[in-house]
Protein backbone atom coordinates (compact mmCIF):
# COMPACT_ATOMS: atom_id res chain seq x y z
CA UNK A 1 0.00 0.00 0.00
CA UNK A 2 1.32 3.53 -1.15
CA UNK A 3 1.14 6.20 1.60
CA UNK A 4 2.74 10.32 1.31
CA UNK A 5 3.95 11.35 4.68
CA UNK A 6 2.89 14.96 5.17
CA UNK A 7 3.67 17.72 8.11
CA UNK A 8 1.51 21.36 8.33
CA UNK A 9 3.66 23.15 10.63
CA UNK A 10 5.07 20.08 12.14
CA UNK A 11 1.81 18.34 12.40
CA UNK A 12 2.22 14.83 10.66
CA UNK A 13 0.34 12.54 8.80
CA UNK A 14 0.58 9.71 6.64
CA UNK A 15 -2.09 9.84 3.62
CA UNK A 16 -3.09 6.92 2.06
CA UNK A 17 -5.79 6.85 -1.36
CA UNK A 18 -8.97 4.99 -0.83
CA UNK A 19 -10.50 7.17 -3.87
CA UNK A 20 -11.12 3.54 -6.08
CA UNK A 21 -11.99 0.56 -3.44
CA UNK A 22 -8.28 0.49 -2.86
CA UNK A 23 -8.85 -0.54 1.47
CA UNK A 24 -7.85 -3.33 3.03
CA UNK A 25 -9.78 -5.17 4.54
CA UNK A 26 -7.87 -4.44 7.50
CA UNK A 27 -9.91 -2.16 10.30
CA UNK A 28 -8.88 1.31 9.60
CA UNK A 29 -8.65 1.66 12.99
CA UNK A 30 -5.42 -1.08 13.76
CA UNK A 31 -4.18 0.67 10.24
CA UNK A 32 -3.90 4.30 11.45
CA UNK A 33 -2.65 2.96 14.80
CA UNK A 34 0.24 0.60 13.17
CA UNK A 35 1.26 3.77 10.20
CA UNK A 36 1.09 6.26 13.11
CA UNK A 37 3.65 4.45 15.33
CA UNK A 38 7.16 4.61 14.39
CA UNK A 39 7.83 1.10 15.73
CA UNK A 40 5.90 -0.11 12.85
CA UNK A 41 5.13 2.38 10.29
CA UNK A 42 6.53 5.77 9.16
CA UNK A 43 4.84 7.42 12.13
CA UNK A 44 2.47 10.14 12.70
CA UNK A 45 0.50 12.64 14.69
CA UNK A 46 -2.63 10.62 12.95
CA UNK A 47 -4.17 9.25 9.45
CA UNK A 48 -5.90 10.91 6.26
CA UNK A 49 -7.60 8.83 3.86
CA UNK A 50 -8.85 9.88 0.67
CA UNK A 51 -12.23 8.65 -0.12
CA UNK A 52 -15.34 9.92 -2.93
CA UNK A 53 -16.91 12.46 -2.28
CA UNK A 54 -20.02 13.42 -4.59
CA UNK A 55 -20.33 17.13 -3.45
CA UNK A 56 -16.47 17.55 -3.18
CA UNK A 57 -13.18 17.18 -4.81
CA UNK A 58 -12.04 14.66 -2.22
CA UNK A 59 -13.86 13.42 1.26
CA UNK A 60 -11.51 12.94 4.40
CA UNK A 61 -11.76 10.23 7.31
CA UNK A 62 -8.93 11.39 9.83
CA UNK A 63 -7.82 9.24 12.24
CA UNK A 64 -5.93 9.28 15.41
CA UNK A 65 -2.75 7.81 16.61
CA UNK A 66 -4.00 5.66 18.93
CA UNK A 67 -7.13 4.30 16.77
CA UNK A 68 -9.91 6.56 17.26
CA UNK A 69 -11.61 8.57 14.23
CA UNK A 70 -12.26 12.08 14.38
CA UNK A 71 -14.06 14.97 13.17
CA UNK A 72 -11.67 17.07 11.34
CA UNK A 73 -8.40 17.96 11.42
CA UNK A 74 -6.99 21.65 10.52
CA UNK A 75 -3.15 21.01 9.65
CA UNK A 76 -4.39 18.10 8.07
CA UNK A 77 -6.94 19.74 5.74
CA UNK A 78 -3.95 21.67 4.58
CA UNK A 79 -1.95 18.76 3.80
CA UNK A 80 -4.59 17.29 2.13
CA UNK A 81 -5.25 20.42 -0.19
CA UNK A 82 -1.76 20.51 -1.61
CA UNK A 83 -2.08 16.31 -2.09
CA UNK A 84 -5.24 17.23 -4.12
CA UNK A 85 -3.58 19.82 -6.02
CA UNK A 86 -0.65 17.80 -6.76
CA UNK A 87 -1.87 14.72 -7.67
CA UNK A 88 -4.57 16.73 -10.17
CA UNK A 89 -7.52 15.79 -7.57
CA UNK A 90 -8.90 19.35 -7.48
CA UNK A 91 -10.76 20.82 -10.06
CA UNK A 92 -9.59 24.16 -9.64
CA UNK A 93 -6.63 25.07 -6.96
CA UNK A 94 -7.64 28.24 -5.75
CA UNK A 95 -11.40 26.55 -4.35
CA UNK A 96 -10.45 22.79 -3.34
CA UNK A 97 -13.42 21.22 -1.46
CA UNK A 98 -12.88 18.67 0.86
CA UNK A 99 -15.92 16.77 2.81
CA UNK A 100 -14.99 15.94 6.62
CA UNK A 101 -17.08 14.15 8.80
CA UNK A 102 -17.68 18.06 10.66
CA UNK A 103 -18.86 19.41 7.79
CA UNK A 104 -17.50 20.67 4.20
CA UNK A 105 -14.21 22.18 3.86
CA UNK A 106 -12.66 24.63 0.95
CA UNK A 107 -9.20 25.24 0.62
CA UNK A 108 -6.90 26.89 -1.84
CA UNK A 109 -3.47 27.73 -2.58
CA UNK A 110 -1.30 30.14 -2.07
CA UNK A 111 1.80 29.09 -2.83
CA UNK A 112 3.76 26.27 -3.49
CA UNK A 113 4.11 25.23 0.06
CA UNK A 114 1.59 27.59 1.79
CA UNK A 115 -2.35 26.88 2.18
CA UNK A 116 -5.60 28.27 3.15
CA UNK A 117 -8.03 26.38 4.55
CA UNK A 118 -11.20 27.60 5.81
CA UNK A 119 -12.31 25.42 8.86
CA UNK A 120 -16.05 24.60 10.08
CA UNK A 121 -17.89 27.42 11.81
CA UNK A 122 -17.71 27.74 15.78
CA UNK A 123 -21.38 25.11 16.06
CA UNK A 124 -21.23 25.91 19.70
CA UNK A 125 -19.14 28.68 22.31
CA UNK A 126 -19.47 29.03 26.25
CA UNK A 127 -16.89 31.50 26.91
CA UNK A 128 -16.89 30.24 30.55
CA UNK A 129 -16.98 27.01 31.44
CA UNK A 130 -15.66 25.97 34.84
CA UNK A 131 -13.38 22.90 34.74
CA UNK A 132 -12.93 21.08 38.64
CA UNK A 133 -9.73 19.37 38.97
CA UNK A 134 -9.42 18.14 42.42
CA UNK A 135 -9.78 21.19 44.46
CA UNK A 136 -9.29 23.27 41.80
CA UNK A 137 -11.51 24.95 39.22
CA UNK A 138 -10.21 25.86 36.09
CA UNK A 139 -12.02 28.46 33.85
CA UNK A 140 -11.91 27.89 30.10
CA UNK A 141 -13.26 28.88 26.71
CA UNK A 142 -15.36 25.75 25.11
CA UNK A 143 -15.27 26.07 21.75
CA UNK A 144 -16.70 23.16 18.83
CA UNK A 145 -16.17 23.37 15.08
CA UNK A 146 -18.58 22.26 13.09
CA UNK A 147 -21.23 19.22 12.80
CA UNK A 148 -20.69 17.44 14.75
CA UNK A 149 -18.40 19.65 16.72
CA UNK A 150 -15.04 18.98 17.09
CA UNK A 151 -14.14 19.66 20.47
CA UNK A 152 -11.62 22.24 21.66
CA UNK A 153 -10.83 24.26 25.33
CA UNK A 154 -8.99 27.26 25.48
CA UNK A 155 -7.42 27.92 28.62
CA UNK A 156 -5.21 31.23 29.54
CA UNK A 157 -1.71 30.76 30.91
CA UNK A 158 0.56 32.61 32.47
CA UNK A 159 4.19 32.95 30.04
CA UNK A 160 5.74 31.10 33.08
CA UNK A 161 4.05 27.97 32.34
CA UNK A 162 5.70 27.02 29.20
CA UNK A 163 8.72 26.97 31.55
CA UNK A 164 7.61 23.46 32.78
CA UNK A 165 6.20 21.09 30.03
CA UNK A 166 5.84 18.47 32.19
CA UNK A 167 3.31 20.43 34.55
CA UNK A 168 1.75 21.40 31.54
CA UNK A 169 1.07 18.17 29.89
CA UNK A 170 -0.02 16.99 33.38
CA UNK A 171 -2.16 19.34 33.10
CA UNK A 172 -4.06 19.47 29.66
CA UNK A 173 -4.40 15.19 30.37
CA UNK A 174 -6.41 16.06 33.18
CA UNK A 175 -8.56 18.71 31.67
CA UNK A 176 -8.50 16.53 28.24
CA UNK A 177 -10.74 13.89 30.24
CA UNK A 178 -12.57 15.77 32.34
CA UNK A 179 -16.17 15.36 32.40
CA UNK A 180 -16.86 18.76 32.18
CA UNK A 181 -16.18 17.60 28.28
CA UNK A 182 -18.63 14.79 27.48
CA UNK A 183 -16.70 13.75 23.77
CA UNK A 184 -13.34 14.76 25.62
CA UNK A 185 -11.61 17.87 24.53
CA UNK A 186 -8.21 19.07 22.98
CA UNK A 187 -6.75 21.58 25.20
CA UNK A 188 -5.18 24.85 24.26
CA UNK A 189 -3.01 26.45 26.89
CA UNK A 190 -2.50 30.08 25.60
CA UNK A 191 -0.61 33.13 26.75
CA UNK A 192 -0.87 36.72 24.59
CA UNK A 193 2.53 37.99 23.25
CA UNK A 194 1.34 40.66 21.92
CA UNK A 195 -1.05 42.38 20.36
CA UNK A 196 -3.09 39.64 17.80
CA UNK A 197 -1.14 37.08 18.36
CA UNK A 198 -0.47 34.62 21.20
CA UNK A 199 1.74 31.67 22.23
CA UNK A 200 0.08 28.91 22.12
CA UNK A 201 0.70 24.53 22.68
CA UNK A 202 -2.35 21.81 22.54
CA UNK A 203 -2.84 18.89 24.09
CA UNK A 204 -4.47 16.65 21.83
CA UNK A 205 -7.12 13.76 22.30
CA UNK A 206 -6.31 10.72 20.68
CA UNK A 207 -2.73 11.31 20.40
CA UNK A 208 -2.53 11.98 24.32
CA UNK A 209 -0.20 14.33 24.43
CA UNK A 210 1.06 17.86 23.03
CA UNK A 211 1.72 18.05 19.07
CA UNK A 212 3.48 20.44 17.18
CA UNK A 213 0.84 22.33 16.07
CA UNK A 214 -3.18 22.09 16.11
CA UNK A 215 -4.89 24.26 13.26
CA UNK A 216 -8.33 23.93 14.79
CA UNK A 217 -6.76 24.23 17.82
CA UNK A 218 -5.96 28.11 16.60
CA UNK A 219 -8.81 28.83 15.11
CA UNK A 220 -10.84 28.03 18.66
CA UNK A 221 -8.16 29.98 20.27
CA UNK A 222 -9.42 32.81 17.86
CA UNK A 223 -12.85 32.78 18.06
CA UNK A 224 -12.92 32.84 21.82
CA UNK A 225 -10.67 35.56 21.75
CA UNK A 226 -12.03 37.17 19.00
CA UNK A 227 -15.94 36.46 21.03
CA UNK A 228 -14.21 37.52 24.37
CA UNK A 229 -13.28 40.80 23.00
CA UNK A 230 -9.02 39.88 23.85
CA UNK A 231 -8.44 40.40 20.06
CA UNK A 232 -8.14 44.12 19.02
CA UNK A 233 -8.91 43.28 15.12
CA UNK A 234 -10.03 40.51 13.03
CA UNK A 235 -6.54 38.48 12.64
CA UNK A 236 -4.65 36.39 15.19
CA UNK A 237 -0.88 35.02 15.05
CA UNK A 238 -0.46 31.29 17.06
CA UNK A 239 3.06 31.06 17.71
CA UNK A 240 3.28 26.72 18.15
CA UNK A 241 6.27 24.90 18.71
CA UNK A 242 5.84 23.95 15.25
CA UNK A 243 5.74 27.12 13.68
CA UNK A 244 3.52 30.10 12.99
CA UNK A 245 -0.15 29.88 12.01
CA UNK A 246 -2.47 32.53 11.17
CA UNK A 247 -6.42 33.03 12.11
CA UNK A 248 -8.57 35.30 9.91
CA UNK A 249 -12.32 35.30 10.84
CA UNK A 250 -14.89 37.42 11.23
CA UNK A 251 -17.62 38.22 13.61
CA UNK A 252 -21.54 38.17 13.12
CA UNK A 253 -23.34 39.46 16.29
CA UNK A 254 -22.06 36.45 19.14
CA UNK A 255 -21.40 33.94 15.99
CA UNK A 256 -17.97 34.04 14.31
CA UNK A 257 -18.20 32.84 10.38
CA UNK A 258 -15.43 33.09 7.82
CA UNK A 259 -12.71 31.18 10.13
CA UNK A 260 -9.71 30.92 7.68
CA UNK A 261 -6.46 29.11 8.64
CA UNK A 262 -2.95 29.63 7.02
CA UNK A 263 -0.05 28.14 7.07
CA UNK A 264 2.72 26.33 5.35
CA UNK A 265 2.43 22.30 4.67
CA UNK A 266 5.99 19.83 3.54
CA UNK A 267 6.05 16.36 1.83
CA UNK A 268 8.45 14.16 4.41
CA UNK A 269 8.71 11.19 2.29
CA UNK A 270 6.60 8.92 -0.51
CA UNK A 271 6.90 4.87 0.03
CA UNK A 272 5.54 1.33 0.58
CA UNK A 273 3.49 0.25 3.68
CA UNK A 274 3.66 -3.45 3.69
CA UNK A 275 -0.03 -4.84 5.12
Amino acid sequence: MRYTKMHGAHNSFVLIEALHGELPGEDLSVLARRLCSPESGPGADGMIVLVPAEDADVGMRFYNADGSEGEMCGNGARCLARYAAEHGLARDVERIRIRSAAGPVTARRITEELYRVRLNDPSLVDLRREVQLGDERVLCSYVELGEPGLPHAVVRVEAAAFDDLDALRERGRALRRSAAFPRGANVSFVCPTGPGRVRAITFERGVEDFTAACGTGCGAIAAAMLLSGELPGEELEVEMPGGLLRVSLRREGERVRELLLTGPTAVVEEGEFDL
